[in-house]
């Protein structure tokens, strides 16, 4: 069961489980390979960086995003193939423009009362007004977009605030809070109102986040079977933001579960324990394109990017086991499925970089440092915790480089909540190392287009009139009839640098004595714990 949620700075966000076994099927390696499903257990799993607010309303941090995931249900759950299955709806009916979900039966919250058709369609239009400033307006639901629920017969009817080529797979993938919390943003930042698997318990801020599921609930994906053995009590999450730490307490036992992106991966394998492999955005440069910013200049984004080898740069990323990013759509159902950076990004060239940086009034002083207009030229470059030490390898590398270029870089190594604020509210940086994944092309628009911060997300603050005509001529088309508009939108911002898309990872996420597969990272439904 793997839902399709865009999540920033965790690695992009949603992902792909290629390896993962069917759910029930026993985990392999470690003290798990008896294979006896075990019932009341605890699921104990690592997240790099505290997820901060879990408001599921505002947060587009994965961390946040994970958590979110077992609180909270959706409409629909849509799989890996692109098949639609059941979530909180057992029906429904879409285009580009209306969607009418026909809620299951005996729907309830986690403080025992029902969850109305009112209660989703307040949910969804909340997140369409845009009084609200909701970061999911245009992401997952279009500005404008309204929602009418008829409790008795248990509908909700959607009027998308303008055409959605995957209208049925946006709005059917938000997470659903209860009524009573609708217009509660501190309620919502504490996890409260929760219509899914389970309810959040106890938070530890940095330390541990508890959950426990929920007797009550008796729906999942598709027929899932709530009855099923192996299914876990509770399930705590624990901050632990070294890789090699949170190998060692996968090893040991101590957690069930881990997410590992550097050379530790290797002796975990070697351990035979089980695990996903997923296909993800790892390698991208935003560049922030605010005026004031040298980075406003497309020749200085060209010329950043000239000066690197983007090789190289993958390969230190991801200790040599990413490979070249072919969209910026990398997570299935990826429905274009095509390669659309091959040729367009800068190649290599240290002579053209430096001759372009001079041509733009960029010259290098006498103490080595690049500087117009008696402006230095020096540049924040943000990258989060969640890449791991490839990740700061690479930042180092990219330090170095433009170091040579004449350029001073300043690094700024983030976690989730630190990274948001920068990217979102202080706008205090001029290249991002942050991927932002996702699995539609119309999940990418409000990030490269429309309002920035804080009414919008357009947080490098985009304005390229050849993706917003593409993006236009796509929505009116629905599903896959879009793609070569979708195709044309990326490769305008290829063009004009906005983003340079370098490597994707193979992400390992490793269990021991529990199997699962991957949605928004772990999907609750396919957890099931062994002795």
């Amino acid at each position: 069961m793997r839902s399709r949620t865009p999540l920033i700075a965790l690695l992009g966000a949603t992902a792909l489980a290629l390896t993962s076994c069917a759910a029930g099927a026993p985990p392999g390696g470690g003290d798990s390979t008896d294979g006896v499903l075990a019932d009341g257990k605890t699921f104990t799993a690592v997240m790099a960086t505290d997820p901060g607010t879990l408001d599921p309303f505002t947060t587009v941090m994965g961390s946040a995003r994970q958590i979110d995931r077992y609180l909270y249900g959706r409409l629909v759950e849509v799989q890996n193939d692109g098949e639609v299955l059941a979530g909180l709806a057992a029906e429904w009916e879409a285009d580009t423009e209306t969607a009418t979900f026909t809620l299951r039966e005996g729907l309830t919250c986690e403080d025992g009362t029902p969850l109305t058709a009112s209660d989703v369609a307040a949910n969804i239009s909340f997140i369409g007004d845009p009084a609200n400033g909701s970061p999911l307006a245009g992401l997952q639901v279009q500005p404008g977009t309204t929602a009418v629920g008829d409790d008795a017969a248990g509908t909700v009817t959607v009027t998308s605030g303008r055409p959605d080529a995957f209208l049925l797979q946006n709005v059917g993938s938000i997470s659903i809070v209860c009524g009573t919390v609708v217009d509660d943003p501190d309620a919502r930042a504490a996890g409260e109102g929760a219509t899914g698997m389970f309810t959040l318990t106890e938070i530890t801020p940095n330390s541990q986040y508890t959950l426990t599921r929920r007797d009550d609930v008796t729906w999942g994906p598709g027929d899932w079977d709530p009855e099923q053995p192996g299914l876990p009590a509770e399930v705590v999450y624990r901050v632990i933001p070294n890789e090699t730490t949170a190998a060692n307490l996968l090893l040991s036992g101590e957690v069930n579960s881990a997410l590992v992106l550097g050379p530790d991966r290797q002796r975990l394998r070697d351990a035979g324990l089980f695990s996903t492999e997923l296909p993800l955005a790892a390698g991208q440069l935003i560049f922030n394109q605010a005026e004031g910013r040298p980075t406003a200049d497309q020749a200085v984004r060209e010329a950043l990017a000239q000066a690197l080898d983007l090789d190289q740069l993958g390969q230190v990323l991801t200790g040599g086991e990413g490979t070249a990013a072919k969209s910026l759509v990398t997570i299935a159902p990826n429905p274009c499925q095509a390669d659309v950076v091959d040729g367009l990004l800068p190649e290599f060239d240290e002579k053209a970089a430096s001759a372009s940086l001079d041509d733009a009034g960029w010259k290098v002083g006498s103490d080595g440092v690049r500087e117009k207009d008696g402006v230095a030229m020096e540049i924040t470059l943000v990258t989060p915790t969640t890449l791991g030490n490839g990740g700061s390898a690479a930042a180092e590398l990219m330090q170095a480089t433009w170091k040579t270029l004449g350029v001073t870089a300043t690094v700024k190594t983030l976690d989730a909540p630190a990274l948001s604020e920068t990217l979102f509210a202080t706008g205090d940086w001029d290249v991002s190392a942050a991927p932002l994944g996702v699995s539609l092309p119309s999940m990418l628009v409000p990030f490269y287009s429309g309002p920035t911060p804080p009414n919008g997300t357009n947080f490098a603050s985009v304005t390229d009139d050849a993706y917003t005509t593409a993006v236009s001529a796509a929505s009116s088309k629905p599903g896959t009839d879009g793609c070569a508009d979708w195709n044309a939108a990326e490769e305008a911002l290829f063009t004009s640098v906005s983003v340079v898309p370098y490597a994707n990872n193979v992400l390992t996420t490793f269990g021991q004595k529990a199997t699962f597969t991957e949605g928004d990272g772990i999907d609750p439904a396919s957890i099931r714990m062994y002795e």
